[in-house]
């Protein structure tokens, strides 16, 4: 598993009794955001969200390494 894959979820004061706990919390927040949306709307909510995150990351390298590691086996 690369860098770029490995698991970093965490929030600020929160403590996890299992190291998956906030995995499993984004992944939650993600399918409730797209609950009742057609596929038009949950293609475009994702395409907001790509670029919302990709200019909070901002380090383009760290976009580049993203990019290289989701386009792997597509």
């Amino acid at each position: 598993m690369s860098l770029i894959t490995t698991p970093n979820f965490y929030q600020t004061g929160k403590r996890y009794f299992r190291d998956f706990s906030p995995n499993d919390d984004f992944y939650e927040m993600l399918i409730d955001t797209h609950r009742d949306l057609s596929d038009e709307q949950s293609n475009m909510l994702n395409a907001k969200l790509i670029l919302l995150l990709a200019n909070h990351i901002g380090d383009m390298d760290v976009l580049a390494e993203a990019l290289k590691a989701a386009r792997e086996d597509v």
